[in-house]
């Protein structure tokens, strides 16, 4: 009875208290926080058997905040009590503009935050919590990427704090009045504690968790769970849209905006973002039995580490179009990597078949396997599919056993040679009983199969049909219709034949055979054997300590490179590896718990077939780009699509984005929408002269936003301009040194685009978001966002520089008087914003006095009788629309049902147009 009281006196104490945070009903634990005399400017979180509630089930908020989800610790750990300055980051980083030196850290990326994480724990004499195996830096100096990034959890180093720790921490003395926010900040960063709410007692306070500058925490953004997690970290994998969550509101939120279970900005968070209002603080601790929640799945199962970087293995294979494909034993599924991009990642492909062998078909998109291993007899079923995320199109060919698939080219035929049984070839006449045969695949369907050899011929049969080999006990060969058992006779296996040298891979288990000629003994699979083409032992390659060989195969396309799957002293496959033949170089790509049957492709032998450079056009993304960056890129492609179509052009910023909608047009237009972020009016410019005007034959009518709240912009600015793009994509640059195509637009172009970094296959369900209806975003609709709209730029910032209006009204001027050269005629819309901004003192979103909005508006409306190839749709009014929240997104985007609104609006006043 006494434990029962004092249980209910608990709840009633924190139900009570003012330092816990209430999310739903539910609220953290309190806990104690001593200042850490071990390391400097930070307090000791005595959270062992504490929680923190994390997200909300309040119906209205986000989908990446809900449910609310319980976070046990059973760990403790530190963390800042402020968040870390602009002079403490220059310290480590003295090059990167971070602000001014007693302010918060801001404008710096996720991974400039972990690479002082990690400066400091090695200033200290600490291990470091992120590992990775390169650095890419933006011409500032600011981190952009870290090639094979990874946190270490395990690890007693400083690091950023979870998203569970950041609330369990801030929960203790939650107030957003009394931080700095909008109310009372002047729209500034401040020093950091001195808001309201750094208490009086400097030694265990924590302050501006609520205000000030929000912070970059450590977990990729993934869904909670309706459940109870013990030392949750977070998703292991990024989505789609690779987001980072980002804690607490900023100098320029509103206290009603700044919530615990808020976890992202206004706009899509990744780790190479960077922004004026965003900082961090630093935790130290390492969190043992960390729990990662997958986006789709409730625990991480698929967990690859990818160990070299695309820029290595391009100097290896002399080009950049690469795609590792390999099973994973643990689950009995494919996956790959493609090296592409910048950043690659391993992909898995779901499926309830048990996959082995896969292989990649000379094109590169598509990977056949079969459902038995090499030296297991019985029946086998064999598939082809798309190498995509989804594995998409699978076909099965229809005979009673196939195996071991390897694909050739015979003329223009495109083949894949199979064997009927993948059993062990030790038997003769069971051997024989076997046969080898070749199956016609082209558009997705397989062709009639014929029958090659009898014998099953696993290791391959060269084009021209001359050699075949089998491995698998014996190395058997048949060479010109004569059958042969190489190597002596002894035990060999993994066989794989190189079509251009018929050279033949293989492994054995120590023999006699292979001791005289390394001229010492050796265990099984220590060395990779090479046979050349009569059959001769030529080359020895040792494997690497504490290694043995298995799985090998030659490199399709990439001359005297092998791949090899490396176990372990435990027999486990660990590793997969990339063998130099040439020099013995062995180079570790991957590492995980049991990766099996490696492949690799390369697109190099394709150059040949197109007039460009492959590794350049159409490389308008990387893995590591923004989601901005990466509209971009889907732009690009829609403009080499449909060219010779489109007489509308759409471009602005995310707003006609999101807004435009190609199918509410009448069938008299054919629009293609190329608005983008981020944007200005001198890149909306650049892309009308360098893309549109050029290879738009039939363009008719041009709409153009006019988002004058951000007329702010120059044309100095990164996001103002191409530059920055051609800075960072190969493709950019490679179309500005062609002239951008004016002169001769190259066929293959398209193609090499749609096959490029970023495309369909990578990720179908975030490029159908931006690529559908000729380019229009579909977002679902939520609503203008209450009655305090977010204004992101102080409204009076205009007021001492009038040159920055009158720029932007230039540029304007200067594409009218362009395109009415062209007889193009423009519409210049005002897109609707939130009608709440009727009660402040700002224009929109990005703020411009409503009085200067006014005399704007009043010139833009002049232009109509100046430029009689101009009219100007107004659609906000000022706040007066009849846009409700059933068609808006947020503060200032409409949703599908508002792009079906304005878009039939457009369609009519080009009707008139038409007519006149």
């Amino acid at each position: 009875m006494k434990n029962c009281i004092l249980f209910f006196l608990l709840i009633f104490l924190v139900a009570c208290s003012e330092n816990s945070s209430s999310v739903g009903g539910e609220f953290s634990s309190e806990v104690s926080l001593e200042n850490d005399a071990e390391h400097s400017g930070m307090v000791k979180v005595f959270s062992r058997g504490a929680f923190a509630v994390l997200g909300t089930n309040d119906a209205g908020a986000k989908s990446n905040e809900r449910p609310q989800m319980k976070a046990m610790f059973d760990y403790d750990f530190s963390i800042g009590k402020r968040e870390v300055t602009c002079g403490e980051f220059q310290k480590h980083f003295p090059k990167v503009d971070c602000g001014s030196a007693d302010l918060p850290a801001v404008n710096v990326t996720f991974f400039d935050a972990v690479l002082l994480a990690n400066s400091r724990s090695k200033d200290e004499g600490f291990d470091t919590a992120y590992t990775y195996t390169a650095k890419a830096f933006d011409s500032d100096g600011h981190a952009t990427n870290l090639e094979n990034f990874e946190f270490l959890s395990e690890v007693s180093a400083y690091r950023l704090p979870t998203e569970a720790e950041w609330v369990l921490v801030a929960s203790q003395n939650w107030n957003p009045d009394k931080g700095w926010n909008s109310n009372n900040s002047d729209y500034e960063l401040r020093k950091p504690c001195t808001a309201k709410d750094f208490g009086s007692d400097s030694s265990n306070a924590v302050c501006d968790m609520a205000g000030n500058a929000m912070e970059w925490v450590n977990d990729f953004m993934g869904n909670f769970a309706d459940t109870t997690v013990t030392n949750f970290v977070g998703s292991k994998s990024e989505n789609s849209l690779g987001e980072r969550v980002v804690k607490g509101g900023s100098f320029r939120n509103s206290p009603s905006a700044t919530t615990q279970h808020s976890r992202g900005d206004v706009y899509t968070v990744t780790s190479s973002t960077r922004s004026d209002y965003v900082g961090f603080r630093l935790a130290f601790g390492k969190i043992p039995n960390a729990t990662w929640l997958d986006l789709e799945k409730d625990v991480e199962e698929f967990s690859v580490k990818i160990l070299t970087t695309s820029a290595k293995l391009k100097t290896l294979l002399g080009t950049a179009r690469a795609t590792l494909a390999f099973r994973d034993d643990e689950t009995g599924n494919i996956g790959f990597v493609n090296f592409y991009g910048s950043n690659p990642r391993a992909v898995e492909i779901p499926d309830t078949l048990d996959s082995y062998h896969p292989a990649i078909s000379p094109d590169g998109k598509r990977i056949a396997f079969c459902t038995k291993p090499e030296g297991i007899s019985g029946k086998s079923e064999l598939y082809v599919r798309n190498l995509d995320a989804n594995g998409s199109g699978l076909v099965k060919l229809d005979v009673e056993s196939a195996a071991i698939p390897r694909w050739r080219v015979v003329g223009a035929d495109t083949q894949i040679v199979y064997v009927t049984s993948a059993g062990n070839n030790s038997d003769a006449s069971e051997w024989k009983s076997g046969s080898t045969w070749a199956v016609s695949f082209s558009n997705g369907k397989f062709g009639s199969p014929q029958k090659l050899f009898d014998g099953t011929y696993n290791g391959g049969v060269s084009a021209d049909g001359h050699l075949a080999v089998s491995g698998a006990r014996l190395l058997r060969a048949n060479v010109g219709g004569k059958e042969d058992v190489w190597y002596n006779g002894e035990q060999a296996c993994n066989a794989s034949l190189e079509d251009s040298t018929k050279r033949t891979l293989f492994l054995d288990f120590g023999s006699a055979t292979g001791a005289a000629f390394a001229g010492k003994s050796y265990l099984a699979h220590e060395m990779l054997l090479v046979l050349d083409s009569l059959g001769e032992l030529a080359k020895m390659i040792p494997s690497p300590k504490g290694y043995a060989f298995d799985h090998t195969e030659w490199v399709h396309g990439g001359a005297g490179l092998a791949l090899a799957s490396l176990t372990d002293a435990d027999g486990a496959h660990a590793k997969i590896a990339l063998v130099n033949t040439s020099d013995s170089s062995v180079l570790e790509l991957l590492e995980g718990a049991e990766l099996w049957h490696p492949e690799l492709w390369v697109g190099k032998s394709d150059a040949a077939h197109f007039e460009l450079d492959p590794d350049s056009a159409g490389v308008y993304y990387s893995s590591a780009g923004t989601l901005g960056d990466y509209v971009m890129r889907i732009k690009m492609e829609l403009l080499w699509r449909y060219k010779d179509s489109a007489t509308v052009v759409v471009l602005g910023s995310s707003r006609p984005l999101n807004a435009v909608s190609a199918e509410d047009f009448s069938e008299s237009f054919f629009v293609l929408n190329l608005a983008q972020t981020p944007n200005s009016m001198f890149l909306s410019r650049e892309i009308l002269e360098k893309y549109v005007y050029p290879h738009v034959p039939g363009l008719k009518y041009l709409i153009l936003s006019l988002d004058i709240d951000f007329w702010w912009k120059t044309e100095e600015m990164e996001d103002a301009s191409l530059a920055v793009y051609q800075r960072q994509y190969p493709g950019y640059a490679y179309d500005k040194n062609h002239g951008y195509w004016k002169a001769d637009y190259p066929s293959d172009l398209l193609k090499l685009t749609e096959n490029g970094p970023g495309n369909r296959n990578e990720d179908p369900s975030l490029y159908s978001v931006y690529a559908q209806n000729h380019g229009r975003a579909f977002m679902d609709c939520i609503s203008w966002g209450g009655d305090e709209p977010q204004i992101s730029k102080d409204s009076t910032f205009y007021d001492n520089k009038p040159e920055l209006i009158k720029n932007n009204f230039a540029v304007l001027r200067s594409i009218l008087e362009s395109t009415a050269s062209k007889n193009v005629h423009v519409v210049g819309v005002i897109f609707p914003q939130s009608p709440a901004y009727k009660s402040t003192g700002a224009f929109g979103r990005y703020g411009l006095r409503r009085s200067k909005a006014k005399v704007l508006l009043d010139s833009l409306k002049g232009l109509e009788t100046e430029y009689a190839n101009f009219s100007l749709m107004d659609e906000n009014k000022f706040g007066n629309h009849d846009y409700g929240d059933d068609v808006a997104l947020d503060y200032d985007h409409l949703c599908y049902r508002g792009a079906a609104k304005i878009s039939v609006r457009l369609d009519s006043l080009l009707r008139t147009l038409e007519d006149k």
